[in-house]
């Protein structure tokens, strides 16, 4: 609706061109108004506060502050569409049909992966965290679990839980994890 209101806002009513550079024409001064009223509608106070240092939980904070002293991280995208190596949108942007992905994730077997030379990469390149893709928006699970069958471990050959796997190789090299999901 605004966006119609906002293009009749924007009409200049007048043959005149010299009238149409005119900021007190009647199209500019109803793009004033209609500056004006976006404004106070996009500014608008409320009862709601943003948030302040003190609505914030210490333990909160002391994560973003861990966050921003940490600097360096890797972040690694993976899954079943790494096979087709165009990025995890690849579904949509092939418009590949869903029985045809799940086919393609019955096919996904990293039989090379190995967590703790990527624990190790990441630590050797100063890294502080790794952050990693456990499930992206094609819903496949790159870890077991109970919720569904389509997971690496009951869907796949490969039937291990690289998650696992990469959290318990972080912690025995100091290394935090964090799971994009």
């Amino acid at each position: 609706m605004l966006s119609a209101i906002a293009q009749e806002a924007l009409k200049v009513n007048s043959s005149d061109p010299l009238e149409a550079n005119d900021m007190r024409s009647p199209g500019h001064i109803r793009l004033i108004a209609m500056a004006a009223i976006l404004i106070r509608v996009a500014t608008a106070s409320s009862d709601a506060v943003g948030q302040t240092s003190d609505s914030i939980p210490a333990s909160r904070l002391e994560a973003r502050q861990w966050f921003r002293d940490a600097r360096f991280g890797m972040f690694v995208h993976w899954g079943v569409y790494s096979q087709l190596g165009q990025g995890e949108w690849v579904m949509q942007n092939r418009e590949i049909p869903v029985p045809t992905y799940e086919w393609l994730a019955t096919t996904f077997n990293p039989v090379k992966f190995d967590a703790r030379a990527w624990v190790s990469l990441a630590k050797d390149a100063g890294a502080k965290y790794i952050t990693i893709t456990s499930r992206h928006h094609d819903g496949f699970s790159m870890f077991h679990t109970a919720a569904t069958k389509y997971n690496i471990v009951d869907w796949t050959p490969f039937k291990r839980d690289p998650m696992k796997e990469l959290a318990d190789e972080c912690h025995r090299q100091g290394l935090k994890l964090f799971f994009y999901y």
